[in-house]
């Protein structure tokens, strides 16, 4: 049996990508990735998350890898098709492309249930779905997917500090990244922020 977890990394933040990560696994190899101690990746260390990366996907039978631009973000946002639907759109494409017989998402809303039935409206496939709130700490595929989303995500803001400076992790509740917007409005427009977050319409 095949299974794939789904989830994401940089919904929030007010700077950089999205990340959404797909991991199809063979049961048998579930059994390393706890010997692995592969949890979500939000406890685990930036440091155990690099080391676990490459072992992740050498366990994985296939993997799909998203970025999600502020641009994308921004159009979602202003033609109404939210940030939710164009989440629903890439992981409906992660689960046709990637086959397997189970799916296990981590809901991006507070009903999973909704979310789980956009997804199965769009997807040509018909595995099992599990949609779940917390899915990344109960599904060890989940946590797999988190890790590697969240290394990716990681990647991407370190390149980001190259090019602006540091700013702290882009989130509007980081404070270092608030201080960082207010002393470099003339940046705002640059394609890496996301112009439609409320946080940093105030600045523009």
């Amino acid at each position: 049996m095949i299974t794939l977890g789904i989830d994401e990394a940089g919904r929030g933040p007010l700077i950089g990508p999205m990340i959404i990560a797909g991991l199809s696994f063979k049961k048998d190899n579930l059994v390393y990735l706890k010997e692995l101690n592969v949890r979500d990746s939000k406890k685990v260390s930036p440091y155990k998350r690099e080391r676990l990366y490459p072992l992740i996907l050498k366990l994985c039978e296939h993997y799909e890898i998203i970025k999600v631009t502020p641009k994308e973000i921004d159009e979602s946002i202003n033609t109404g098709l939210k940030i939710t639907g164009l989440e629903a759109n890439y992981i409906a494409k992660i689960i046709d492309n990637i086959q397997s017989d189970v799916v296990y998402i981590d809901s991006p809303i507070n009903n999973p249930e909704k979310f789980a039935k956009i997804i199965e409206e769009k997807i040509k496939s018909k595995p099992r779905i599990f949609c779940e709130i917390k899915a990344d700490e109960k599904y060890i595929e989940v946590s797999a997917a988190s890790i590697v989303a969240k290394v990716i995500r990681d990647r991407e803001i370190k390149e980001l500090h190259k090019k602006y400076g540091y700013f702290g992790s882009g989130y509007p509740s980081d404070q270092r990244t608030i201080e960082f917007i207010k002393k470099h409005k003339e940046i705002i427009n640059s394609e890496d922020f996301r112009k439609t977050w409320a946080t940093l319409r105030k600045f523009i």
